[in-house]
């Protein structure tokens, strides 16, 4: 049979796992005691686990096979979850999701996954493989850290004991009161190379140059010389509390380097020269075959069991059916307007009914292309738990209006600009627990994370309750790095300011980090954004928080619009974006502090007159007793737009200004009439500031 009609659903059905898995596995974390929540986690991993077996991929099935087995004895309750089980489990779900990429990619889904697979089966034993397990041998208050091996480093190993020389496997101890525990570990490290050749080290070399271990280190060694020489060795450098060196024979080698045992295990094994049963584990699991289209239908089972009512289509020929309707909209205005003129009684009667079918089919169309945000927001709470648990931070991730809906293409390049603006929040506006308890505030923070409608934009908030942005830190790093003078900083706005963040290769942090810190991200946010047509704002309290705005346009092809006249020019307003219309007299309109305002439902709102903004000088309102007015609306925000005279609702095709136009400050950009001529359309949130 061949599989490769399948691989698209296969690829499809394997991420919609995967992020059930994850979702699943964060809802566990909190309720760990949710068996409920168990078994829906194992059936999603035992479909992913049939449907890889069935396609070919015997390294993705074996794993999630290993999983299974995890699972399944904590869903009848023989093992009660810990924290290094879900550490485990979310590290198995990362090489899952690489393997799947690997495929969707056009690769064979292989990977070297025997680390994960031991860890797994170890906690299926019942031990507690949890970066601790392995103690020093005569010791019972030290502890260092397992050495995991790779199939290379395996080999060599045991390439060498086989050609004679000797592989030592060293645990080195350095004392409590040492004040430069790098200097000291490189000292030995140093040492060990003038003898031999070091393999493996856990930590790695690099986190112990940078003093990312607590006092103790392991390795695999290879020498000439014997255990007790190497030993004695060590134990002459300064500041040196123990060390035990271990002299390994290949029995010895697999059994440390297959199940991972404490190093008083392989000090009996060497001591008694017998090598104890091992319970191996095949890692190209046999898994029943079973019929693809069983596999299919079950895939769509997730989380509740209930069948899926959905079917994929390809982007492409969405975009298609879009063009075309759009070119058939144009044609049924002007049919319209034809109709109208003929005066003919069965035409108009045709004409509007191939009006009402257009209509609910545009309907469609659109709804066809809007995917909720949620897509993109449902994978932030696994990269948040993840980051805070790095940066020894307690975070509280806060997600609204995931239901909000965005154009497909549109929700395609998000997530890359919010990933940067979320680890910036989580890095550089959360405080450490000490210095939030110091400041009065929780030791969790709060981020959250929303998305809402506002005309034809939607909008994307990240706000934090972190340490907030200082305006003088900001302009001191920016004219340090010549982003600006120090005049220009003196005469800029706080708004200003912050939007200095966003300068390539800009960064106030001290401390460069995994997670931020080499002035890399928020330019590539900003760059984004606007290339999408959308821009994104700052607002910040010191001490308080921040706040991250991002206005995105929903970029359908076809919007519901107020066609108005403006002199000879006919302008295009979202129905969205309208709160009602109405006419005001000239004796209602108020001056408060220069700025044109009128009264509307008990408050007062900016009156704004487009003629002016437009410069359009065949119409003058100023000589009108009475004015025309749009109330529009951008969040709890609200202004009136003065216009000259309705012409009435439409249907409109956006039409984007193209590369070659400058960006005009509230169009957001036009429409071909029915009778040919060209309208801009009006982008009502430019001005509500």
């Amino acid at each position: 049979m061949d599989m490769n009609q399948y691989l698209s659903m296969f690829i499809d059905e394997s991420n919609d796992h995967l992020q059930s898995l994850n979702e699943k596995m964060l809802e566990l974390e909190t309720s760990p005691n949710d068996l409920s929540i168990v078994q829906v986690i194992f059936r999603s991993a035992h479909t992913l686990k049939g449907m890889a077996a069935t396609m070919g991929y015997e390294d993705l099935a074996s794993l999630t096979h290993q999983m299974e087995n995890v699972l399944d004895l904590v869903r009848n309750e023989k093992l009660a979850m810990q924290d290094f089980i879900f550490d485990t489990l979310f590290k198995s779900l990362d090489a899952l999701e690489s393997m799947v990429e690997d495929i969707t990619n056009g690769g064979t889904g292989k990977s070297d996954v025997s680390a994960i697979v031991t860890s797994l089966q170890a906690i299926v034993r019942g031990e507690t493989l949890d970066q601790s397990s392995v103690e020093l041998v005569g010791s019972t208050s030290n502890t260092v850290q397992s050495v995991q091996l790779d199939e290379y480093q395996y080999s060599v190993l045991d390439q060498s004991i086989a050609e004679g020389h000797r592989v030592l496997y060293l645990e080195v101890f350095i004392r409590e009161d040492c004040q430069l525990k790098a200097v000291r570990a490189y000292m030995a490290f140093d040492l060990l190379e003038g003898h031999g050749e070091v393999i493996k080290s856990q930590p790695s070399v690099q986190d112990i140059e940078q003093e990312k271990f607590d006092r103790s280190f392991s390795l695999y060694y290879i020498t000439q010389k014997s255990a007790e020489e190497i030993e004695r060795m060590v134990l002459n450098l300064s500041e040196i509390d123990k060390a035990s060196v271990i002299e390994l024979d290949q029995e010895s080698l697999k059994l440390m380097g297959d199940v991972n045992h404490s190093a008083r295990d392989i000090a009996a094994t060497v001591e008694l020269k017998e090598t104890p049963v091992i319970e191996t584990v095949t890692l190209s699991t046999q898994t029943s075959v079973e019929p693809i289209k069983t596999v299919a239908k079950e895939a769509t089972k997730i989380g509740n069991g209930t069948p899926s009512r959905t079917i994929r289509v390809d982007i492409e020929r969405l975009d298609v059916l879009m063009n075309l309707f759009s070119e058939l909209l144009i044609d049924r205005v002007r049919l319209e307007q034809l109709a109208s003129e003929a005066n003919n009684h069965e035409l108009t009667e045709t004409v509007e009914h191939v009006s009402r079918v257009s209509s609910d089919l545009q309907n469609i169309v659109l709804k066809l292309r809007m995917v909720p945000v949620d897509t993109v927001f449902n994978r932030f709470p696994r990269m948040i738990r993840d980051l805070a648990k790095s940066l020894d931070k307690k975070i509280d991730l806060v997600i609204t209006g995931a239901e909000t809906e965005l154009d497909r293409t549109v929700i395609d390049e998000i997530g890359d600009p919010l990933v940067h603006l979320l680890r910036n929040a989580v890095d550089h506006g959360i405080e450490p627990i000490s210095d939030r308890l110091a400041a009065g505030k929780a030791e969790t923070g709060t981020v959250n994370l929303r998305a809402f409608h506002s005309g034809n934009h939607v909008f994307i908030e990240i706000e934090e309750d972190g340490r907030g942005i200082y305006r003088e830190n900001v302009l001191k790093s920016a004219i340090k790095k010549g982003v600006v003078t120090v005049e220009q900083g003196a005469a800029m706005t706080d708004e200003e300011v912050y939007q200095l963040l966003f300068a390539a290769g800009f960064s106030t942090a001290e401390v460069i980090s995994d997670v931020s810190g080499r002035g890399v991200g928020l330019d590539v946010v900003k760059s984004k954004i606007t290339a999408l047509g959308g821009n994104v704002t700052i607002h910040s309290i010191p001490g308080k928080g921040t706040n991250f705005s991002v206005q995105l346009p929903l970029t359908l092809s076809i919007i519901s619009a107020m066609l108005v006249q403006l002199g000879s020019e006919k302008y295009a307003i979202p129905l969205t974006s309208i709160v009602e219309t109405g006419i005001i007299k000239k004796n209602q309109i108020r001056t408060v502090h220069g700025n044109k305002m009128i009264e509307f439902r008990g408050s007062h709102i900016p009156l704004i007159s487009l003629s002016k903004l437009f410069d359009i000088t065949d119409f003058d309102e100023s000589q009108e007793d009475e004015t025309e007015i749009i109330v529009i609306r951008k969040g709890d925000r609200m202004a009136a737009l003065t216009i000259e005279e309705f012409i009435g609702q439409n249907e409109i095709v956006l039409k984007s200004l193209g590369k070659y136009l400058p960006q005009i400050k509230g169009v957001s950009g036009a429409t071909i009439l029915g009778d040919g001529q060209v309208a801009l359309i009006i982008d009502p949130n430019a001005f509500i500031k």
